[in-house]
């Protein structure tokens, strides 16, 4: 199939289109010759502006599913469209310049500053210095980092929260259509976690930002997703919103995972009331 170089423009921030800006179409995919599926059967649509988060066991195919979008996987069948456009069709590096990418390990340059780190892609398009410094300087404020105080510092000066923010703030800086996260906030502590999922729901919020998101923190995905698709032995088994799910999971394997948080709230609720006794 010919390689379309330039569709890496299509991925930037436009108007809102009419149709979905992610699609899914029956994809499913195998490692091992077909003997088994990490995939099987997956068809999701994500609006423009959506926030949609796939929850699951470990090992159910959730970060697998997202790596189709941007083709770090390439599904055994199926399709992928970005803003209707097959991510076969794109060459897989201007694929991903395109779609910003935020991952539990970060993976910050421990050899380039702050600044450096944020602006990779911008200079790989060949952005202006003037451009490119003032954009490091808006993301870092946007993810609430003082610019004058950390565009210089190197990732091991920062501490897990701040380097998840650089993160987040690198994985925006070609501004993005879609935005792929995968257990964005496990490695800082709860109270930092905490923190950083409030910030980046106002974020997104402010920016419009199209969101799929990989988590196994069930109180996470009820607080960021706009649509939570439950995954189980690599199918979506229940989709909705977080309150459609709450009310009726539905799928045995859905419900398991969405009990999680009530039981948690009954033991927190009974620890209390024993307290008060």
């Amino acid at each position: 199939m010919r390689q379309d170089r330039g569709l890496g423009r299509l991925l930037r921030v436009g108007p809102e289109q009419d149709h979905a800006l992610i699609t899914l179409e029956d994809i499913a995919k195998s490692f091992d010759g077909g003997r088994t599926w990490a995939v099987h059967g997956v068809s999701l649509e994500v609006a423009a502006g959506e926030r949609v988060v796939l929850v699951g066991a470990s090992g159910c195919g959730k970060t697998t599913t997202l790596e189709t979008i941007n083709r770090l996987v390439e599904p055994t069948s199926g399709r992928v469209l970005v803003q209707g456009r097959d991510v076969r069709a794109v060459d897989p590096v201007e694929l991903r310049r395109g779609i910003g990418y935020v991952f539990q390990q970060v993976g910050l340059f421990p050899h380039l500053d702050v600044a450096r780190n944020v602006a990779v892609v911008p200079e790989l398009l060949g952005w202006s210095a003037s451009r490119i410094s003032a954009r490091v300087d808006h993301l870092l404020e946007l993810v609430g980092l003082d610019p004058a105080a950390h565009r210089g510092r190197k990732p091991a000066e920062l501490s897990g929260g701040q380097a998840q923010r650089v993160g987040v703030a690198r994985a925006l800086a070609a501004e993005p259509a879609v935005l792929l996260m995968d257990e964005p906030f496990g490695a800082v502590d709860p109270v930092m976690r905490d923190e950083l999922q409030r910030e980046f729901l106002a974020l997104a919020e402010r920016l419009a930002l199209t969101v799929v998101l990989v988590t196994h923190d069930v109180p996470e995905a009820l607080e960021l997703a706009d649509r939570i698709a439950v995954l189980d032995a690599g199918r979506i088994v229940a989709l909705g919103s977080p309150l459609e799910l709450l009310r009726d999971p539905g799928h045995p394997a859905a419900r398991r995972i969405l009990d999680t948080p009530r039981r948690h709230a009954a033991k927190l609720s009974r620890w209390l009331d024993d307290g008060q006794g």
